[in-house]
């Protein structure tokens, strides 16, 4: 066991921008707009209409499928809509249309604690599905599901994943200051589900308020300890983690049970225990609006629907003579650029970061040949050879890309890109090959089907 993984690089963190501001919650007043796919897998189904009146906590949206989640109301109001609005990708994707109320009329107070002993693993389950649970690190991955794997007596890890190594975002690391007991409370209810585990809080080391707060509270609970680990991107990859935690490389066709490791962002932990112990669903979590474009950069706990351009406001704005140049979904690494700040935050938006300065259109400018020089395969995580990739990406070698170099191993951190001092657009070049493979297998498979 050790504190880091192979690779990696060290970007400028930024975090000094926000990372000293505590959580305060925000509750919007604009319209509230509710995407049906927020998550991993076939996006929910609408069973509200136009013209229903809604609560604070209600589901709206039902999951459509196995690896589907539900879709949680987080205003009062009316529903104004079920149509297309653009979403964070660019896309129109369907949406719930919620006019607001603004007076947060709720379907329950969740102030009724439940004793989690007298809940069987089946019921911890049924609670966090309905809650409408997903990975809130950026995956966006159906909790419920990941509670299930194959062999649940054979996981040996669960992993709280604390890493918050994307530079900018802080929401985190208060969230770990401020509720580090009912993290550890969300611990102990999945510990429940698998008994023969040890629970891990995963750091890194530039956190050092957030791991005294996490240790102090993981003292008496025997099967949890924290582990303090290098400050090094991308650290907080679920594949990353597991390799400093449990020393252990697993190829993209397996799953981390398949390892016999559970990994959950530190802020899926808090609303595990919010839905088990109080039937709350998740409707609201950890988000930071930065920058060096943002007036007054802080976290917030923000109510899923809201837009980023009311975020932005209620972040004091854009700076006097700061021209925000390119808005991000997420940090500058692994990030999605938007075209507009009017579309809806959803359960995956951890972050949004105003830049005065395009690194990628700079990137663009200073472009050369490649160079040979084999930085970008030293920092590759994934133990890849970006460099050959991008030669069998250029040509479209699709079985190259994919059977020879294990090109659908790439988990687009970004690092490649970053250390690459010919500024190639390697991450960029990888996920269009990739999406192209993929496609590919569909259709074959669809062929298949007729």
């Amino acid at each position: 066991m050790k504190d880091t993984f192979r690779g990696g690089v060290h970007p400028r963190e930024r975090k000094s921008l926000s990372r000293e501001m505590p959580l305060r919650v925000y509750n919007a007043v604009g319209e509230m707009v509710f995407p049906l796919a927020q998550h991993i897998g076939k996006p929910a189904k609408a069973i509200v209409k136009k013209g229903d009146t809604v609560t604070v906590g209600q589901c709206i949206a039902e999951a459509d499928g196995f690896v589907s989640a539900n879709v949680i109301c987080s205003c009062s109001g009316k529903v104004k809509a079920v149509e297309k609005r653009r979403t964070i990708s660019g896309a129109m994707q369907e949406c719930v249309v919620v006019e607001n109320d603004g007076l947060y009329t709720g379907t329950s107070d969740y102030s009724v604690r439940d004793n989690p002993d007298a809940l069987s693993v089946e019921e911890i389950i049924a609670r966090v599905k309905a809650a409408g649970i997903i990975g809130l690190g950026g995956a966006g991955f159906p909790t419920h599901v990941k509670l299930m794997p194959k062999t649940p007596l054979g996981v040996k890890y669960l992993i709280a994943n604390g890493a918050e190594c994307e530079p900018y975002i802080t929401c985190n690391d208060q969230l770990m200051r401020a509720y580090s007991d009912e993290i550890i409370e969300g611990m102990e209810i999945v510990l429940k589900v698998f008994p023969n585990a040890e629970g891990v809080v995963a750091i890194e080391s530039n956190k050092p308020e957030a791991i005294a707060a996490m240790e102090k509270a993981v003292q008496g609970h025997d099967r949890i300890r924290v582990m303090a680990l290098r400050t090094k991107y991308p650290q907080g990859g679920e594949r990353s983690l597991i390799k400093a935690i449990a020393g252990i490389d697993y190829p993209v066709t397996k799953l981390p049970a398949d390892v016999g490791c559970i990994v959950d962002n530190v802020g899926t932990l808090y609303a595990i225990r919010q839905a088990v112990l109080y039937r709350e669903p998740l409707f609201r979590h950890p988000l930071t609006v930065t920058g060096e474009a943002i007036a007054n950069p802080c976290n917030f706990i923000v109510r899923d629907g809201t837009s980023f351009a009311e975020l932005i406001q209620a972040a004091g704005g854009f700076k006097d003579g700061k021209e925000a140049v390119k808005i991000l979904s997420g940090g500058p690494m692994m990030g999605v650029s938007v075209s507009s700040i009017d579309v809806p935050v959803t359960k995956t938006t951890n972050a949004i970061t105003a830049l005065t300065e395009d690194a990628v259109e700079r990137a663009e400018r200073q472009m050369t040949a490649c160079l040979h020089c084999g930085r970008c395969t030293t920092v590759c995580p994934s133990g890849l050879m970006p460099q050959m990739m991008a030669e069998a990406a250029e040509i479209r070698d699709y079985d190259r890309y994919e059977k020879k170099l294990y090109g659908l191993d790439c988990v687009a951190c970004g690092s490649c890109t970053y250390i690459c001092p010919a500024k190639r657009p390697l991450t960029q070049t990888f996920k269009q090959i990739k999406a192209e493979i993929m496609a590919r297998k569909r259709a074959a498979a669809a062929g298949g089907n007729k």
